[in-house]
């Protein structure tokens, strides 16, 4: 068992990034017969596969684009990218925890931004 003692790096990443990255480590996986894939990392697996709906470019190019907004910080950014919200509803659900709320129109332009991806 591996323990970790520090963080090094950390970077944000969309779904469907994660989801190319774990199909690189599954194919890898797959041509070594004898390697096992842990349990985890196939459920991982198989989260990506069901929630990535964009590709990894306009999925980047979507957080890219939210980050322009104000009220946006970079960890909401990739928040919205990942659970891509279609109503003002859900949009509000991912601001739920700041210290600020959002006027309809600053949700309906972020909800715009999504709608061009989506």
């Amino acid at each position: 068992m591996t323990i970790f003692k520090e963080i090094v790096d950390e970077e944000y990443l969309t779904v469907p990034e994660v989801k190319e990255l774990l199909a690189d480590i599954e194919n890898e996986r797959a041509m070594d017969e004898e390697r096992e894939m842990r349990y985890e990392l196939a459920r991982a697996i198989e989260h990506v596969n069901r929630f990535s709906e964009l590709s990894p470019e306009d999925s980047r190019a979507l957080v890219e684009e939210l980050q322009e907004h104000e009220k946006v910080t970079d960890e909401t950014a990739f928040k919205i990218a990942n659970l891509l919200p279609r109503t003002r509803d859900e949009m509000r659900s991912v601001y739920a925890q700041q210290r600020y709320s959002l006027s309809g129109d600053e949700l309906d332009d972020l909800l715009n931004v999504v709608k061009k991806y989506v």
